[in-house]
């Protein structure tokens, strides 16, 4: 679809957009989870993008040609990522890191802030076990990452072919995602874990891995299982934050956190690109490019 430019207002940047990550998010939008714009009577999609400043609004500080990356939060509007050109608050934009491909660090913002927060709602000290569920997907393998910062002990669940790259990312334990998941977790933690973050969303399973007076965490509101055992349960949503978008892409940069690209697509195989996105299976995002 051919749109108007959209032009960026106070405290607003235009971005060129070099490369756009596909996530559920937009799959959630497409399938009508979310209401379609009754002003224009279509809706954009995209919460991820990396690219260069094209044009500013007053009162912004980044200056025209800064390759940045962008967390465009609001679900429904006409314009978003996944477009030639993208207006968003200042507040969503962050430096791109240093020397990346922008197709790599598209797949940061919305994965790398979720992950991140989450683990903000957990206690975490020095040698605590958190176990990570769906840790070889992309915001598990974020909080798998951001985690061994912290100095604690991850119990990592995944697929058995991601073994190797989470134990390589700083996990302690891996249960497959095959075996009976808390007598599996049990195993290595016999008194459950001191906290997890739920990235696959199972909800109850990961419940029961939790010791008493734990803590639970989820993005996910849908599948928060009711407290038991004393254990706080706790739900996470990401939104514009420049400071923890700069820190983030910061780590990208020195290596402390991978982000990773299944597939790429131009923009114009953008249905093409969604229908992969539904069938799942991937590791890493797909990513669209102009």
């Amino acid at each position: 679809m051919e749109v108007p430019l959209p032009e960026p207002g106070p405290l607003e940047v235009r971005i060129k957009v070099a490369a756009a990550a596909l996530n559920p998010a937009d799959a959630a939008v497409w399938a009508g989870i979310f209401r379609s714009s009754e002003e224009v009577g279509y809706t954009g999609l995209g919460l991820d993008a990396a690219g260069t400043v094209d044009a500013v609004g007053t009162g912004v500080a980044p200056k025209v040609g800064t390759p940045v990356i962008a967390f465009d939060a609001p679900v429904l509007r006409s314009t978003k990522a996944q477009a030639e050109y993208l207006v968003t608050d200042v507040h969503s934009v962050a430096p791109a890191p240093e020397g990346m491909d922008l197709t790599l660090a598209a797949t940061i913002p919305l994965n790398a802030m979720t992950a991140s927060l989450a683990l903000d709602h957990l206690p975490l000290r020095p040698r605590d076990t958190v176990l990570v569920t769906g840790a070889g997907g992309a915001v598990g393998g974020y909080a798998v990452e951001l985690a061994r910062t912290r100095g604690v002990r991850i119990v990592a669940q995944g697929r058995p072919e991601d073994e190797e790259f989470l134990r390589g990312r700083g996990a302690t334990w891996f249960v497959s995602r095959d075996e009976e998941f808390s007598e599996a977790v049990r195993r290595f933690v016999p008194d459950g874990v001191d906290d997890v973050l739920d990235a696959a969303a199972l909800g109850a399973p990961a419940l029961a891995a939790v010791r008493d007076g734990g803590v639970f965490v989820s993005a996910r509101g849908d599948v928060l299982p009711a407290p038991e055992r004393g254990v706080a349960v706790r739900l996470t949503t990401a939104g514009p934050e420049a400071t923890r978008l700069s820190y983030l892409s910061a780590l990208a940069e020195v290596g402390v956190l991978t982000p990773r690209v299944a597939q790429i697509y131009p923009l114009s195989q953008a249905a093409e690109a969604h229908a992969r996105l539904a069938r799942g299976g991937l590791r890493g995002r797909i990513v669209l490019v102009p």
